[in-house]
């Protein structure tokens, strides 16, 4: 009885077979299966590119903040404002989020501009991070560990583009922080009473200004990112 069923599923089988092939010619059903194979090859890559994206690490590695010791500020090298201690927190929080989004350049970007421009930002930041960090250390003055929420949604939404879209979403994204805390570096450079900050207001000058530099040249920051640059540093 098993073998007679067998028998029959195959034949019914064999049949559909010389049929469909009398309907379609062999090398239309050789190109659907073709079609259908690389339609299912397409599926798995963007299935695993979305996982490794999410799987992707967007953290800087840098080590983290020097622990702040009890009695307070060490000010032997100087007097510390407040304007002071703002630029060494404002930098390091930077620091935490625009070296990652220059190694994201290195493997989202389709500019070579932008991609270089990525370089400039892992290098420059990773040195200001080792200056803050040493200049917080020296001083006793408390540095966070962690970029702000708004940063790190940058850099999420920088992980999840690509190619063109991700080129200027980066050029323009980067340069209003740069633009916005250049000033800043420049009036504690011109005010400070500390010789440990002025060292370091120096250097995050000099690699701001490179940074501003190499993003206006990839061609992609926009009006109105330079609009928005001169609203927040611009007097009114």
């Amino acid at each position: 009885m098993n073998t007679r069923r067998a028998a029959h599923v195959r034949h019914t089988m064999n049949s559909h077979a010389r049929s469909l092939t009398s309907r379609y010619p062999r090398s239309l059903i050789i190109a659907a299966l073709l079609a259908l194979v690389t339609a299912l090859a397409a599926a798995s890559l963007w299935a695993t590119r979305g996982s490794a994206n999410a799987a992707e690490p967007i953290g800087s590695n840098f080590p983290s903040a020097p622990p702040v010791a009890p009695g307070g500020e060490v000010t032997t090298a100087g007097e510390i404002s407040e304007l002071d201690k703002t630029l060494l927190r404002k930098v390091r929080q930077a620091n935490l989020w625009e070296a990652p989004a220059g190694r994201l350049a290195q493997t989202h970007a389709s500019s070579e501009a932008v991609k270089r421009a990525g370089v400039h930002l892992m290098e420059g930041h990773s040195k200001l991070d080792s200056m803050v960090r040493e200049a917080a250390q020296t001083l006793n003055v408390d540095i966070p560990d962690e970029a702000t929420p708004e940063q790190l949604a940058l850099v999420r939404k920088l992980q999840n583009s690509s190619g063109a879209e991700f080129d200027k979403l980066f050029a323009n994204a980067v340069r209003a922080p740069h633009g916005k805390v250049f000033p800043v570096i420049a009036q504690v450079r011109a005010t400070t009473k500390n010789s440990v900050i002025r060292a370091f207001a120096s250097q995050a000058n000099i690699t701001v200004l490179d940074h501003q530099n190499v993003l206006d040249e990839t061609g992609l920051v926009t009006q109105e990112t330079y609009d928005e640059i001169a609203a927040a540093v611009v007097p009114q």
